[in-house]
């Protein structure tokens, strides 16, 4: 294409997107928003969303539940009108009653995950996503998923360990060895594939690498992808696309095409070898290392005894696989890490965590600690709770209203006229930002110390206020997980996971802190790292052997 025409159409285009982008906030039309109260320092450009979404927003999150209480009035890009809320009644509307009819995922989310993850799961909405959302039930992934499965993999990394302290304490990047555990587990239990050898010597597999930095490396743009993608998805065919990607003169775009090329190329791989086996037969199948009861087996089989119209697309059943890994690793392996960070800083728990499980072990008579202890074990459980209370793993999530809406409210907020707002006209469009950070450290709800990790506040009776707010989180009084039908459908899997890990590891090696900085970054997902800007994740701890 010759420069003068390519001009033009360059200026064309973008003319046409700004258009696109400024229209529905020049004739926006008034509404009860703008009376609630809210921060007054928003660029014209990103509005609060710089503040919101970056690496170091802890802060300004905490600020917002400070001075506005649980419903405040943003700015989004060029203007937009938003809401910022985690007040239960509003989130009960949003997650649960409203669900679906009203509020939805939003065009960025679906159209970033699409670019991402492909067709799966997490970018389908309506009828077709609660069909989706039924091949994985929850209870079918817990009776495929054995125990010792688990534990057979996570010993892997204890002996690694093992090896790596005989001589001493030693520090080990705790968060590279629990992505590897993590991807090993969902890999082994939910595709029937094999990543990771997990020794001291194996090789990560490259979807483990890729993965860690795909967070860190998109929340770097987060407010322009966010802005663009729903209307740069729909340019041209996804040969264009690609051609457009290729070759825009930007490092951070190019790293971030490796990242999902090695997603999607992975994904392939497992598809295609799980689709041959099936071809070949049972035996085929039961060969491989899931022997054919891994949920990806499962999902394939049964969608080809489907009918035509509800049967999945090959497009998206590559899509359930991209979408299940991903899910199922950087969360649990981010909350994991978190949680031995945590003890590292908090001995006495750790010692009391430890005795728990040792004790628990000798009642076994020496053997790995059985289902039903495991997860009744009252100290491993609350510290595991109060971990996913202060700090869960996603902080913030968005939803859209789909038509206009009415919002009432648990806590009255004062409007900017001085009057008490109960509920909230929100009109069609209008993006609502739930705060799961600030849900789960409201001192109104936890109480004064909201804001401190107390493992022991979930053995004593947990306050009236919250009890009788009714957050609409599928966990534990807890937004962690979400709520309705969108909520966290592997939440089970990841509490065990968490708890299984976390009863080897932790009767076995002490966690003490390195004489390196940590620092949480808060990207999409919560990641530690040695800098705020940094895209590899790191957790450097001292390990050694437990006493």
């Amino acid at each position: 294409m010759s420069s003068s025409v390519a001009q033009p159409l360059f200026i064309l285009a973008l003319s046409w997107l700004c258009w696109r982008l400024l229209r529905p906030h020049l004739f926006r039309k008034s509404n009860g928003i703008h009376n609630l109260p809210g921060p007054d320092d928003a660029s014209w450009v990103t509005g609060h969303l710089s503040k919101m979404m970056n690496t170091t927003a802890w802060d300004y999150h905490r600020k917002v539940l400070r001075q506005f209480g649980a419903i405040s009035h943003i700015k989004g890009v060029f203007g937009a009108d938003e809401i910022y809320t985690f007040d239960p009644k509003a989130l009960h509307h949003i997650l649960i009653k409203d669900h679906s009819i009203v509020w939805d995922e939003t065009d960025s989310l679906i159209a970033g995950l699409k670019t991402m993850f492909g067709e799966g799961i997490t970018t389908t909405l309506g009828e077709r996503h609660r069909r989706q959302r039924k091949m994985f039930n929850p209870k079918l992934l817990l009776n495929l998923i054995a125990v010792p499965i688990f534990y057979e993999v996570a010993h892997k990394v204890e002996n690694a360990f093992l090896k790596k302290v005989e001589n001493g304490p030693q520090e080990l990047d705790v968060m590279d060895w629990m992505t590897r555990l993590a991807l090993e587990l969902i890999g082994q239990t939910g595709l029937g594939y094999s990543f990771d050898e997990l020794t001291e010597t194996s090789k990560p597999h490259r979807y483990a690498q890729a993965s860690k930095q795909l967070v860190p490396t998109q929340s770097e743009n987060t407010v322009v992808l966010q802005t663009l993608l729903p209307y740069l998805t729909r340019i041209g065919t996804k040969r264009f696309r690609r051609w457009i990607v290729d070759h825009i003169p930007s490092e951070d775009i190019k790293r971030l095409r490796d990242i999902i090329d090695v997603l999607h190329e992975t994904s392939v791989e497992i598809y295609q070898s799980k689709l041959a086996a099936i071809k070949q037969g049972d035996e085929a199948l039961a060969a491989q290392i899931g022997r054919g009861k891994d949920i990806i087996s499962i999902l394939l089989k049964a969608n080809m005894k489907v009918e035509d119209d509800g049967k999945l697309s090959e497009e998206e059943l590559l899509g359930q696989v991209t979408s299940l890994t991903f899910a199922a690793t950087d969360t649990t392996s981010g909350a994991l890490a978190r949680t031995f960070h945590l003890l590292a800083q908090h001995k006495d728990a750790q010692a009391k965590v430890r005795e728990e499980l040792r004790n628990a072990r000798k009642a076994t008579g020496g053997e790995d600690i059985d289902y039903d202890t495991l997860v009744a074990l009252p100290y491993l459980d609350a510290l595991c709770r109060e971990t996913l209370r202060l700090y869960p793993p996603v902080p913030m999530v968005n939803r859209v209203a789909r038509q206009d809406a009415i919002l009432p409210l648990l806590t009255p907020a004062k409007g900017k006229d001085g009057s008490t707002v109960t509920e909230v006209e929100v009109p069609k469009g209008t993006i609502a930002h739930l705060s799961i950070l600030n849900s789960n450290t409201n001192p109104a709800l936890w109480g004064p110390d909201a804001g401190e990790w107390k493992p022991e506040r979930w053995l004593n009776p947990l306050p009236e206020e919250l009890i009788d707010a009714r957050i609409p989180g599928v966990y534990s009084h807890l937004l962690t997980f979400m709520g309705g039908g969108r909520s966290c459908i592997g939440f089970k899997f990841s509490q065990l996971e968490m708890k299984v890990v976390l009863a080897l590891m932790l009767e076995k090696f002490e966690f003490s802190l390195s004489d390196k900085n940590i620092y949480w970054q808060m990207t999409g997902i919560a990641t530690p790292n040695l800098d705020t800007t940094s895209t590899m994740p790191t957790l450097p701890l001292i390990v050694s052997k437990a006493k």
